[in-house]
């Protein structure tokens, strides 16, 4: 569904990403790792060209998102939902009025009703219905983290991407962000690309996890193959965090 190419990317004179080429199928929970400063984030944001590749290309289906014409931006975009990392609700508005944003600047011939009914549905998908007149001042860290995941799911994408979703919650709530990633890629049938430090998160609920490392791909493998690899960059991350062989990442095909 998402193709990466030969891709490049420099900044200036530094070089952020390497002539990687991966690609992610359809419907699966795909993880990409690595240590801070490896280009997770990067890679994250070519696929919506919110950055574009000094060389290389960018597919998305039959899109060419590299080069597409920028009066095709918006109808590619459509397809995307984004979870930032730090959620990015707007302080002075409610979580209702953050999660029908979207809806009120793109679907413009919506009625009230439709917007409204939308914007519940997304945040009963999230378990947030009963706080949709707070504002993000009034909730944990964790529900701002679902209230951005309601906003990203509100215009029902085909694919959810999530910028370090557990990055600072507490262990308990990560996993209940996992779970939750889980569930409504398997409810709502879409294709999702995590970016994640947190290999607990990734081992327990991809498919397929991507490492990054100097400037390349130096893995693709499932939770199983990539905690069995011997690759001496893998290990050395996984060690790093702790991780061991032994874990629930076990019975993950």
């Amino acid at each position: 569904m998402i193709k990466f190419s030969h891709v490049t990317k420099r900044f200036v004179k530094q070089t952020v990403l390497d002539d990687i080429s991966f690609e992610i199928r359809k419907g699966e929970i795909f993880s990409i790792v690595g240590p801070s400063g490896t280009g997770k984030s990067v890679t994250l944001k070519h696929m919506v060209r919110l950055l574009q590749p000094t060389s290389g290309e960018v597919w998305v289906d039959q899109d060419c998102v590299s080069s597409a014409p920028d009066s095709e931006l918006p109808r590619i975009r459509a397809r995307f939902g984004y979870l930032f990392q730090s959620a990015a609700l707007l302080a002075w508005m409610t979580v209702y009025d953050n999660v029908a944003l979207p809806l009120i600047e793109r679907k413009g011939k919506l009625s009230e009703k439709e917007i409204d009914d939308r914007v519940f549905d997304a945040l009963a998908k999230v378990g947030l219905d009963k706080h949709a007149e707070k504002y993000p001042a009034d909730l944990s860290g964790g529900m701002q983290k679902r209230a951005g995941l309601a906003r990203a799911v509100v215009m029902q994408p085909e694919i959810l991407l999530y910028d370090e979703p557990t990055s600072g919650l507490d262990p308990v709530t990560s996993r209940r962000i996992d779970e939750l990633i889980a569930d409504l890629n398997s409810r709502l049938g879409i294709t999702s690309v995590m970016v994640t430090h947190d290999m607990h998160s990734a081992l327990s609920i991809s498919d397929r996890i991507a490492m990054l490392s100097e400037r390349r791909v130096a893995l693709i493998a499932t939770p199983t193959e990539f905690i069995a690899s011997d690759h001496p960059v893998v290990k050395d991350f996984l060690n790093s965090q702790y991780i061991t062989r032994k874990g629930p990442w076990e019975k993950n095909p």
